[in-house]
Parts: structure tokens; C-alpha cells; sequence
């Protein structure tokens, strides 16, 4: 089988430049900016957090385990694609990755800064970049806006100029500035994202509950880090949002798959045992895990159980991503990982997750893209 691979969830590493030359004058002085550490080595310092953003992680794809360090990575020695649009063309031919939907680095962590006016500055701000960074290949790098959520009605503006901008879908930060996204103060904007045709994304680590210290080592943050994902799912779901509007796109972006199945499980368990916890009225039409099969859309690199699982979910709904350029990276080992994840796939499923969903999701015309042999 022939098929464009599409890979639901890259990055890209913005560049020194990437909002002070596309921010609001008046907020030009304070713009993210990169510096070089002294022992951190370069990192983007932006105003109002405590802790610069290092570099180490950001582009660490291909690396052996042993060589990935959190500090001391240099601007220069990082993938170049993450910044050049045609270095990028050449970082997908080697991956065998036909088309990305690329998502920001940097402005994952400025999702969870407390100053909602400078966050909607940098977000117009890297909206103009990565305008510009996928315009160079349309077809190929297919970029991800950003809103900070300041407002609801702030939002829906906010959709509207992505979309002028040619931009494909719209990463949220996990904490609006107003109630929480259950809300009915919310309606209007789901349903502008619904005319609008803009998918929106919740990527793991753009939620304030991402950033508590785990207990124990260091490496348990990173068994924890899809909760902020699940968590906001679980709102959208329980709160009546997809029960409101059918029609209502969400992707939850890098935190797996293969916990869906006993999710969707424990939700209509509490449902069915607790919905006397909800409000008066606010009772579903139908299960949760039907909403969650229906308007949910996950993305996933090496989760081999989401593969094998995949009947027990709606796998019309999967989406396999490269994660390009950061350390949990399958590239350039993509096509080898892939072969024997997905071999016992049925044809229509191995071409339904490496393509067809995201490809109808994001409207990609795919008779635009190469092709390669699929086993």
C-alpha cells in the first residue's frame, strides 16, 4: 500500500527573532528573547517567569538516550528545520514523513503564563512567524495558531485571524482567564470554531497542573504529564460541551493513546454510578465514551499499546505523529518503529492513522503530496 505519512504533531524550534520582530511595538522590550547562559547554554528568557526555557530538549531528535541534556545546547547546533523551511522539506524526506502539523516549542510554555495581555502579544506574534515559516511550503508544513483565551469573544477573534492567516487548526492554553472551558460563557466560541473549520488542541505541558513538582525522581513527571490532557478531555466531556455542539473538533496532542480505552471505561463507570453529582438538567444524551469517540481525536508516536488497541477505540479518531524535532522524537527511526508497530493492522486502519484522519481533519489535499510504500 502507497500513501502520503503524515505526521499529526511537530514542532518547530523558534528562532532569536521569532517575537521581537513580530510583536506589538509596545510590548517589543519585554518579547521573549534568547540568550546564552552561562551553563544553561542558550535559552529563550521570557518576562514574567522564573525559569528561562533551555534548548537541550527542544531539538534533541536522533540522539542516543545517553547523549539527551535538559542544558548546554547551543542555538547553532540544533535542527536547522526546526527554523528553515526548506531544511525542514529535507528532514521530512529522510523520515519518510510526507506533511506536519507543526505546533509551537516556546509557546507551550508561555501557555501557562500569568499575564494574559504579554501572552496574546506573543501569540499574535508567533502566529505572523509560523504564517510565514509554512507559507514557504504550504502543502507540507501546516501550522497551528495560538490564542491565549483572554476572553471568550477575544477568542473568536482570535480564530478569525488564524484562519486569515492560512493557518490550520488552533492550540488552547489549558487555563482560560475566564471560568473554565465547560462554561456556557463558551458556546459562541465553540461554534465559531465549528464554522470557522479550525480543530482545537490541548498538547500536553500547556497546563498549569503540568508544572507541579512530581513526587519522587525527576523521571515520574514524565508518567504524569498527560493528566493536564486528560483533565481537560474529562471538562469538555462531562461539563456538556460536545453533548452542545456535536460538530466540535478537539485533539489531544502527545499524550498517547493507549490509556483511551480504560478511559472511556472509567468515565461511564463514574457516570453511571455518580451522575447525581452533576447540576439538575445537565444530565447526557448518551454515554461519555460516545462523545469521547466521536469529537475526540488523539495523537501518538511510539505507543505501541495504542496500536494494539486500537479496535477498542475509535481508531478513526488516531493520529500518529513523529514529534519532530524534540527528545521524544521517533525521527529519522519513524519508518522502522512503524513497521513493526503497526503490522498487525488491518489496511484500512494503518492507512486511516498514518493518514486519512488527519488528512480529513485539517483538509489536506493529499494529491499533493509524495508517497511512499507502507508494509
Amino acid at each position: 500500500m502507497r500513501l502520503p505519512i503524515i505526521s499529526a504533531d511537530s514542532h518547530v524550534t523558534e528562532p532569536p527573532n521569532t517575537y521581537a520582530d513580530h510583536i506589538d511595538r509596545a510590548w517589543r522590550d519585554k518579547a521573549p528573547r534568547m540568550e546564552r547562559h552561562p551553563t544553561m547554554g542558550d535559552v529563550f528568557v521570557v518576562d514574567g517567569m522564573k525559569n528561562p526555557v533551555p534548548m537541550g530538549l527542544v531539538a534533541a531528535a536522533g540522539k542516543p538516550a545517553e547523549e539527551i541534556r535538559l542544558t548546554g545546547a547551543r542555538f547553532e547546533e540544533l535542527h536547522r528545520g526546526g527554523w528553515d523551511p526548506e531544511a525542514r522539506l529535507a528532514d521530512q524526506e529522510r523520515d519518510g514523513v510526507a506533511a506536519e502539523i507543526i505546533y509551537p516549542t516556546v509557546g507551550m510554555v508561555l501557555c501557562n503564563h500569568r499575564d494574559f495581555d504579554y501572552k496574546r502579544a506573543c501569540f499574535e506574534a508567533y502566529n505572523r512567524w509560523i504564517a510565514a515559516y509554512c507559507a514557504a511550503h504550504p502543502d507540507r508544513l501546516l501550522g497551528v495558531g495560538q490564542t491565549a483565551m483572554r476572553t471568550p469573544e477575544e477568542g473568536i477573534a482570535d480564530l478569525e485571524a488564524i484562519k486569515r492567516l492560512g493557518l490550520r487548526g488552533v492550540m488552547m492554553p489549558g487555563n482560560p482567564a475566564v471560568e473554565d472551558y465547560d462554561s456556557p460563557r463558551y458556546d459562541d466560541f465553540y461554534r465559531a470554531a465549528i464554522e470557522i473549520g479550525l480543530p482545537l488542541s490541548f498538547h500536553i505541558l500547556t497546563s498549569r497542573a503540568d508544572s507541579v513538582r512530581p513526587r519522587g525522581p525527576k523521571m515520574n513527571g514524565f508518567l504524569s504529564i498527560i493528566r493536564g490532557c486528560q483533565d481537560i478531555i474529562g471538562t469538555l466531556i462531562l461539563g456538556g460541551v460536545f453533548a452542545r455542539h456535536p460538530d466540535l473538533r478537539v485533539v489531544c496532542v502527545e499524550a498517547d493513546a493507549g490509556w483511551v480505552p480504560h478511559y472511556m471505561y472509567r468515565m461511564d463507570h463514574a457516570y453511571d454510578r455518580h451522575r447525581n453529582w452533576l447540576p439538575a438538567g445537565q444530565e447526557l444524551p448518551k454515554p461519555p465514551s460516545a462523545y469521547f469517540r466521536e469529537n475526540v481525536y488523539t495523537t501518538f508516536q511510539d505507543d505501541w499499546v495504542a496500536f494494539k488497541t486500537a479496535d477498542l477505540m475509535n481508531w478513526r479518531r488516531l493520529m500518529w505523529a513523529n514529534d519532530f524535532p524534540h527528545s521524544d522524537s521517533t525521527w529519522p527511526w519513524s519508518q522502522e518503529l512503524l513497521a513493526r508497530h503497526q503490522a498487525d493492522l488491518r489496511d484500512e486502519q494503518r492507512e486511516r492513522i498514518l493518514c486519512r484522519n488527519v488528512a480529513e481533519l485539517y483538509h489536506i489535499d493529499l494529491a499533493t503530496l509524495p508517497v511512499r510504500q507502507v508494509a
